[in-house]
């Protein structure tokens, strides 16, 4: 009898963990200002991560241009912009890919993982060198 109760405790919290990772959507919070700017996807594609936005929240920018690309993504909508690419997984986090702030159109490395204590945030680290800036997104419910 122990041994069931053992096994269902065990199931219940491998599937809590599998439930705690990075493949949603999410809102992007400014590290600067704090506010709520777009809602992000991240998906798995051929074995890496990519991030895209689907939604602008201010309603001032949803038909923004991405102005501060450049090449093939100069002038392009920010609205369905993969800004996230090229991510794969390496311990409790994915990275080894980039993010480009399409506002400041500057690429970084980046690095995310879920929060250890709140799997409903995203750690969202960009990269460059040794300097980096931590952003921290919520989690959307589908």
């Amino acid at each position: 009898m122990n041994k069931y109760i053992l096994l269902i405790v065990f199931l219940c919290i491998s599937i809590s963990v599998t439930a705690q990772d990075i493949f949603g959507k999410w809102k992007t919070i400014d590290d600067e200002t704090g506010e709520e700017k777009s809602i992000v996807e991240i998906y798995e594609k051929d074995g890496k991560v990519f991030g895209k936005i689907i939604e602008i929240l201010n309603p001032l920018k949803k038909d923004a241009l991405c102005t501060a690309c450049e090449g093939e993504d100069y002038n392009k909508p920010i609205l369905g912009f993969q800004l996230i690419k090229n991510l794969t997984k390496d311990g409790d986090y994915y990275k080894n890919g980039s993010i480009f702030d399409p506002q400041k159109g500057k690429m970084y490395t980046c690095r995310l993982g879920v929060d250890a204590d709140n799997p409903d945030v995203l750690e969202v680290r960009g990269y460059i060198a040794f300097f980096y800036a931590t952003q921290y997104w919520q989690r959307v419910d589908n």
